[in-house]
């Protein structure tokens, strides 16, 4: 299967799309290697400014040249972004609602031997409380190519994670994004598996694993976490009566939060949440990390069978009844 990283993809789709919309500017903070802001330095020497390790800095600048017109894109590792920086994001960016896009890389515990210190498994939840900004997690090379081209067209803060490791490619040269709509990528009608970033591919395996037993799963990418396509998610307890979600983040404050927001206040079913509980990361490679924090498709498997058994009880129970 083929693979593509979604910080090279950024670092590509920038550097193209820089030729066209010369109100872009790239911004980092020592990591252009990495965060693969370096293709578009290379090409627009004069467009790209490194702030060196100051991200307070590197998000202050980023609004500056926002309020002089310019598009900004601001990339860092994610846990610097959204940790070091999260008071200029939240009182000089996101309260004037700033055209600035943050693409932070790094994201998850698939940074590996960096160690707990470079994994950022909070940053949707502190990105997502704040005020004004859309928060996008793609789930391919792909998605994050027609991420990038749709921010340019859009006025307001955006946070975007980028990871470390290559993932599955799922989508084809056709997709295209749209803020707020998730999207089914498998049909079923036992229960619901909704993933994001890397999380998607393992929610697809999993659903794989689960019919080998005789069990239909739907399969969604929520990709963008805020504005959340609750009619999708609502749609979806609907049609199945049960969900498992996963993320590569905390299950606090992300995307297992998010839907259980929605399913509480418009359709409460059986729920399970596949991410990290509250620890921090360690040292290790990226498969064996996301084995020891459960993140491995046999992981949600195992979740959605712990979730069919609390839909079949709450029917028992004449608890629940799934809405047609």
């Amino acid at each position: 299967m083929e693979k593509l990283s979604t910080r090279v993809e950024y670092g590509k789709a920038l550097a193209e799309l820089g030729e066209k919309h010369k109100e872009i500017v790239a911004l980092d903070a020592d990591l252009s290697g990495s965060t693969n802001t370096q293709r578009f330095a290379k090409v627009f020497q004069d467009r790209f400014f490194n702030m060196g390790i100051a991200e307070q800095d590197l998000m202050g600048t980023a609004a500056g040249l926002a309020v002089s017109g310019k598009i900004p894109f601001a990339s860092t590792f994610a846990i610097f972004a959204t940790g070091r920086g999260w008071e200029q994001i939240r009182q000089t960016i996101a309260y004037a609602s700033l055209n600035v896009k943050i693409v932070a890389s790094h994201g998850g515990v698939t940074v590996g031997e960096d160690g707990g210190s470079h994994q950022a498994i909070e940053d949707l939840a502190l990105m997502r409380i704040i005020p004004n900004m859309v928060v996008l997690v793609p789930a391919d090379g792909i998605e994050v190519r027609r991420m990038i081209e749709w921010a340019i067209n859009y006025q307001g803060p955006v946070y975007m994670r980028t990871s470390r490791i290559p993932f599955p490619v799922i989508y084809d040269s056709e997709y295209c994004f749209t803020l707020g709509k998730g999207s089914i990528l498998r049909e079923g009608d036992d229960l619901c598996l909704a993933g994001i970033g890397l999380m998607v591919h393992h929610c697809l395996e999993a659903a794989e694993l689960l019919a080998a037993e005789g069990i239909s799963a739907r399969v969604i990418n929520l990709s963008t976490l805020k504005p959340l396509d609750w009619e999708l998610v609502v749609a979806s307890a609907q049609k199945t009566g049960a969900l498992v979600t996963a993320e590569e983040h905390l299950v606090t404050g992300g995307l297992g939060s998010a839907v259980s927001e929605v399913l509480a206040e418009h359709c409460p079913v059986p729920l399970q949440r596949v991410g990290i509980k509250d620890v921090f990361g360690i040292s290790g490679k990226p498969r064996d990390l996301l084995e020891h924090f459960g993140l491995m498709p046999i992981d949600i498997r195992n979740a959605a069978r712990q979730v069919l058994k609390n839909k079949t009880r709450q029917k028992h129970l004449g608890l629940y009844q799934v809405i047609k």
